[in-house]
């Protein structure tokens, strides 16, 4: 089952970053996207700065444009609204390229698209380079309470696994003469969704029962993790510190 998902968002190596303990990884991600919510949207330069820092981390795990590039549309819908927001926001209004746009809307837009880009790149680095069976022991020595922890690992471990369960059932109505892409099989693509909840929830009691029966307690074992030294959180948490400091300067030369 983790192979699955480590296929789709684990990209397996050794280089500095993979070796960072999970902990220091969720902590500097989770700083550096504030810092990066926190930055003036009306500020251009800190931006390629955060974004020169993400290829930079991109280097050194080796993640290549091609891995990361399709993994990156997940913010799609999110550009398609940030791209309307200048055409619908009010006064005071621009010209560009013969269109009159909302200045504040051309800003939002912007904001949009620049800071949820590099917050899917943040999220995407770190799910890179940390693998399934690192996450329980990281979140666990943040002190995140149990619950949280299953409920965080187990949606990852079984996302892919629905996503195969719409798949293959996509595949059975393709193959009994069915178009999923017409607009009168609405009703037969709503039955379909309605069908992979109740598969998807009872596949869940069943892995429940089975975890129980097999001595489950609520919490997740650790697989022998080793919690990180001051040395790695100090290296660690430097590219969480450097976007602070981009942050802190942008709100000054405001």
């Amino acid at each position: 089952m983790s192979a699955i998902v480590s296929h789709r968002l684990h990209l397996p190596g050794t280089s500095p970053v993979h070796r960072v303990p999970a902990e220091v990884k969720i902590v500097c991600a989770v700083v550096a996207v504030f810092a990066v919510v926190a930055t003036p949207r009306e500020m251009f330069w800190p931006f390629a700065v955060y974004a020169a820092g993400v290829i930079v981390a991109w280097r050194s795990a080796r993640i290549g444009l091609r891995w990361i590039a399709p993994r990156l549309l997940i913010e799609l819908p999110f550009v398609v609204l940030a791209i309307l927001l200048p055409f619908a926001a009010g006064e005071p209004r621009t010209t560009v390229l013969g269109l009159s746009l909302s200045t504040t809307g051309l800003y939002a837009a912007w904001g949009i698209i620049a800071k949820g880009t590099i917050g899917v790149a943040i999220s995407l680095t770190v799910a890179a380079t940390t693998s399934i069976r690192e996450l329980p022991g990281g979140l666990s020595r943040l002190h995140v309470p149990a619950m949280i922890v299953v409920i965080v690992v187990l949606m990852l471990r079984y996302v892919d696994v629905i996503a195969d369960e719409a798949a293959r059932m996509r595949l059975a109505r393709i193959s009994r003469g069915d178009d999923p892409r017409t607009i009168r099989q609405i009703g037969a693509t709503a039955r379909g969704v309605g069908n992979l909840f109740l598969r998807s929830y009872e596949r869940g009691e069943r892995v429940h029962l089975a975890m129980l029966s097999r001595g489950f307690t609520g919490v997740i074992t650790e697989y022998g993790a080793e919690p990180a030294t001051p040395r790695q959180w100090v290296l660690g948490i430097v590219p969480a510190v450097a976007a602070i400091c981009v942050c802190a300067c942008a709100l000054v030369v405001r």
